[in-house]
């Protein structure tokens, strides 16, 4: 769970800022932020998918194909789902709530829009399984997720006041869930002759990856269309290996 404290940590810390400054952030500051984070997305995304692909260079192009069939049907799958529009409406409706002018803003509007944008992002779901099946204490990309949303704390403070800051509870509540829930299922797994977790981790270092596509503004994926994908993996790689 320590990466989900790292990520309330930095709603928290972005919230402070913001009312302790008083000022928007610099366009600048935001841009080199981003471009920060993006690059060091892409660089684990595509480390983690490299070291879970294991064996000889036909087991590794087996493994890989296996994934790549596991993110095409999950990305079926999510789109009959609605995945990508349930994402889409959140942060729709977060930029009416934001533009809209001569409306009092609410304390529960703060509270409830952060929140929503914080746990419904894939990177929260992506984060989460990869520590949940890390021997690491904690993912590295919640040190990603905590900037992104500490910078996103400091815009809605400035619009709704500490409610947005308060989202930090909520956050680590749900993550610190998907963690644990991702660790109870790990000795199922681990102890199989197939390698069930490597699949989940090549898949999630790709979809990390196609997070960071988007933080870096270079293509919109429609990551959430994706994220059955990582079901799908270890259920392929138990039935093609």
């Amino acid at each position: 769970m320590v990466g989900a404290v790292i990520n309330s940590a930095g709603i928290v810390a972005g919230g402070v800022c913001a009312l302790a400054i008083k000022k928007p952030v610099p366009n600048r500051f935001q841009l080199a932020a981003k471009i920060v984070l993006g690059i060091y997305t892409v660089w684990f995304g595509l480390q983690l998918t490299w070291r879970s692909l294991n064996g000889s260079v036909a087991q590794v192009l087996k493994e890989l194909c296996i994934v790549m069939l596991a993110m095409a049907l999950g990305k079926l799958a999510g789109r009959g789902l609605r995945l990508q529009e349930l994402s889409n409406s959140i942060g729709q409706y977060a930029t009416r709530l934001l533009a809209a002018e001569g409306k009092k803003k609410r304390f529960s509007d703060g509270f409830l829009l952060a929140t929503a944008l914080f746990c419904a992002g894939p990177l929260a779901i992506l984060a989460s399984v990869q520590e949940g099946l890390s021997d690491f204490h904690f993912s590295p990309v919640f040190l990603v997720k905590a900037g992104t949303d500490g910078l996103a704390t400091m815009a809605f403070c400035a619009t709704f006041g500490w409610s947005a800051l308060v989202s930090a509870i909520p956050v680590l509540a749900f993550q610190g869930c998907l963690i644990r829930c991702v660790q109870g299922l790990e000795p199922m797994l681990h102890n199989q002759p197939w390698p069930l977790i490597d699949s989940i981790n090549a898949t999630d270092g790709l979809l990390i990856f196609c997070v960071a596509l988007i933080v870096l503004e270079v293509k919109k994926v429609r990551v959430a269309e994706y994220l059955p994908s990582l079901i799908l993996a270890p259920l392929l790689m138990r039935w093609l290996w």
